[in-house]
């Protein structure tokens, strides 16, 4: 994997920290139900949040720790294919199948590491590439 491998375990890592926060705060999903707007409930329907007005509610039910893992697993599979093919990324990637399937695996690696990069460890050098 080379010069790609420390972008890969730094979205690797950040996926496990995110993991880990969804996993104590229960792992479930979230509902917001009809009667009571502005609450958001958890699986055993005890207020996970309340909050009033501008949809708040319905946007934070839908950031739920079950769907932040359902996010992390699919993040996980596409980094997976990424480190088949990541040593084929480059500046200067060759023209056929594989180094096309690495360049644009790369760019959405790099488009996830960019979700992190208020985090300390992000490396400016992860920007996703813009080639021709």
């Amino acid at each position: 994997m080379g010069a790609n491998a420390d972008m890969v375990a730094f979205v690797t890592a950040r996926l496990a920290d995110e993991e880990q926060v969804a996993l104590a705060a229960g792992g479930d999903r979230w509902r917001c139900p009809a009667d009571v707007p502005g609450e958001v409930h958890d699986r055993t329907g005890g207020v996970a949040f309340t909050v009033r007005g501008r949809g708040f509610d319905q946007h934070i039910a839908l950031q739920d720790p079950a769907r932040t893992l359902e996010r992390i697993e699919t993040n996980r599979v596409m980094l997976g294919e990424y480190v088949e093919v990541a040593d084929l990324d480059t500046d200067r990637p060759a023209e056929d199948f594989r180094s096309g399937r690495a360049v644009g695996l790369g760019f959405a690696v790099r488009q996830l590491a960019a979700e992190y990069a208020g985090h300390p460890d992000y490396q400016a050098r992860w920007l996703p590439r813009f080639i021709q």
